[in-house]
């Protein structure tokens, strides 16, 4: 790699949507600026390649949003899936910054669409990009090009030098690149197989990987290696249960399964093990990764009836059907018995009410261990399917400390003066557990804005 020069003013390493936002943020400010992304162009763009939407806060209808979604509301679903594991300073500070990111990004050519129905529920909270994630990158490394920013591909960082707290200069290979300001936007760690079994244990071989093969942690581990102060856990990430036939990586949103809250889901010993109606999708979808790897092999099967069939978007791979539950348990290798008393106390439980799928319905089962509390009904029109499900990971929440600045905080109680970091790198400092639809890329937007500007600021006035 060359690079057209060996000092800048901002130097981001990161391709994504926070680091690509934190280059034109900072290249808009009238900075020099150099975006190093680890990957090739034709994977470049990190997790955000695999996206479809963000969450922004708004009053009122929004560009392709309808209604309102106010901060109060928007906090109360945080809370929900983080258990209040977040640092709420910087968690409000992004809801209420996250008004501007629709009309930011469409200024700089990214287009939006309203977003599908079925079981998203997501009209009123979540802005979808026209063409997804894909679209967005190319719109911004479009944006980016016209104000000068130099990105360069395969550009893995290979070392850092921090001094004191301080960014010095990097290395990719052999070529050194110093600049005034950092900004890390290189993703987590789900990638690296090794490391999540240092947290997960042995079972993390059984872990699908949703996005990049490239967010291997190699940057966050040379950060906290530097003195870096680590923020969240490294057990704690955004785990989707998705079709367990999707690859080992790069799968992306296809590979997710939606129909988890239309039907049960059972794990190998064809036994239900968690209550599928708890809340919207959106809201609980990104539990279902955990649930799935604590049962045995890793492995779990959620199976529907013709009633459900076209109430949500199906994924890549196919069904698998039968006429009858006992031969649907051969075809899927579980206990056709077993299987079949698991499906017939349900149904057996399932009280009368009115089916809505639209709204927390309360039609529920009672009596059971594990009782169903929404959208409960019974399975008894054939053809059945059943989708097998794996724990498939998206992106971890360990990363580096930052604050209202996007600044990096020391291990040692003081702060980076140029060091800056935007994205699944410091993602931790919001979601410490949970995940909700749509806020990894409100985290990346928000945080990349306020990156780009800090950066420049102290690049050209230090």
């Amino acid at each position: 790699m060359k690079t057209e020069s060996d000092h800048y003013d901002v130097l981001v390493a990161g391709g994504g949507q926070a680091g690509l936002i934190a280059a034109i943020v900072a290249a808009e400010k009238g900075a020099r600026v150099c975006l190093l992304e680890g990957a090739p162009r034709t994977h470049r763009g990190g997790n955000t390649r695999h996206t479809r939407n963000l969450r922004p806060m708004h009053i009122g209808p929004l560009s392709v949003l309808s209604g309102t979604y106010d901060e109060a509301e928007y906090w109360d679903d945080l809370m929900r899936v983080t258990k209040g594991k977040t640092n709420e300073t910087l968690a409000r500070m992004t809801l209420r910054q996250s008004t501007e990111a629709v009309a930011w990004l469409e200024a700089r050519g990214v287009q939006f669409q309203p977003p599908l129905g079925g079981t998203l529920h997501l009209g009123r909270t979540n802005a979808f990009f026209m063409g997804g994630g894909k679209q967005l990158l190319n719109a911004l490394y479009r944006h980016a090009d016209k104000l000068g920013v130099e990105v360069h591909y395969d550009a893995m960082v290979t070392s850092v030098e921090i001094s004191e707290g301080r960014f010095k200069s990097l290395q990719v290979g052999d070529h050194t690149i110093s600049a005034n300001a950092f900004v890390a936007a290189a993703g987590g760690f789900e990638a690296n197989i090794d490391w999540l079994k240092e947290a997960w244990g042995d079972i993390a071989e059984n872990f699908l990987i949703r996005g990049t093969p490239y967010n291997r942690g190699d940057l966050l581990r040379m950060l906290l290696d530097a003195g870096a102060r680590q923020i969240g856990e490294p057990n704690q990430c955004h785990a989707v249960a998705i079709d367990g036939r999707a690859p080992k990586f790069d799968g992306g949103i296809c590979t997710r399964v939606d129909c988890v809250s239309l039907g049960i889901v059972v794990n190998r010993n064809a036994e239900r093990f968690y209550d599928e109606g708890e809340d919207f999708w959106p809201k609980r979808y990104a539990i279902w990764g955990r649930l799935v790897a604590d049962q045995p092999d890793q492995v779990a099967h959620v199976i529907i009836d013709q009633k459900a069939r076209g109430a949500f978007m199906p994924p890549v791979f196919p069904a698998v059907v039968a006429d009858t539950i006992g031969e649907l348990a051969q075809k899927i290798g579980l206990d056709p018995a077993t299987l079949e008393k698991t499906v017939a106390d349900y149904n057996a439980a399932v009280q009368p009410g009115k089916f809505d799928h639209t709204e927390l319905d309360g039609v529920h089962t009672s009596g059971l261990v594990v009782n169903k509390t929404n959208w409960a009904r019974t399975l008894d029109h054939p053809p059945y399917s059943a989708y097998c499900l794996r724990p498939g990971i998206t992106f971890t929440y360990l990363g580096v400390e930052v604050s209202e600045k996007a600044q990096m905080q020391m291990a040692d109680g003081t702060e980076s003066p140029n060091i800056f970091a935007a994205g699944e790198i410091m993602a931790g400092n919001v979601l410490g557990q949970g995940y909700l639809a749509g806020i990894g890329m409100t985290i990346g937007n928000v945080f990349g804005r306020i990156a780009g500007r800090e950066a420049a600021d102290y690049a050209l006035h230090r």
